[in-house]
């Protein structure tokens, strides 16, 4: 009970903010090396841009403009589509604020190294289709997490990083 008096008066950190602190990090060390986010904070903001974003656009591509799922599944051309909408959508979203909604759930942002502020417009297409290509071979998918900086391939090539924002 007395820990519970002692969170509610501020005298220790809560459990979040605890965890925050373990898991990410957007501090400087002593050279200019930001340290990026756990890549399962991440993994996890993934999930939800894919639950928030990509559903929708498949439910409409496969009920509204196909006949149903047999059609959707025998035809990929409306693969394509639905990836290519999807990451216009995730492009459009880094560009303009900086995090998608998975991102902002999670409070993390995506942020160029050199300027430390959102990335540009070719930054942010050259990102999404490295992100592909990462995401498909083993080295691109395990590499965050035996780097010291926790960086993916795509923030390697580009000079990108995936840090902690807190929402205001």
């Amino acid at each position: 009970m007395s820990r519970w008096r002692d969170v509610k008066q501020g005298k220790t950190s809560t459990e979040k903010e605890e965890k925050t602190k373990k898991n990410t990090s957007s501090t400087k060390l002593d050279t200019d090396i930001i340290i990026s986010v756990s890549p399962i904070i991440r993994i996890k903001a993934f999930i939800t841009d894919m639950f928030m974003l990509m559903m929708p656009i498949m439910y409409i591509t496969t009920y509204v403009i196909m006949s149903g799922s047999e059609e959707f599944k025998n035809n990929d051309l409306a693969h394509w589509a639905t990836m290519s909408v999807y990451g216009a959508i995730v492009i459009l979203f880094w560009v303009l604020k900086g995090q998608t909604p998975g991102f902002k759930a999670y409070e993390i942002k995506l942020i160029d190294d050199n300027t430390k502020e959102k990335v540009s417009i070719g930054i942010a297409i050259a990102r999404y289709m490295m992100f592909i290509v990462s995401s498909i071979t083993i080295v691109g998918a395990l590499l965050p997490f035996f780097r010291k900086d926790k960086k993916t391939l795509q923030d390697v090539i580009l000079q990108t990083s995936v840090i902690n924002s807190p929402n205001k």
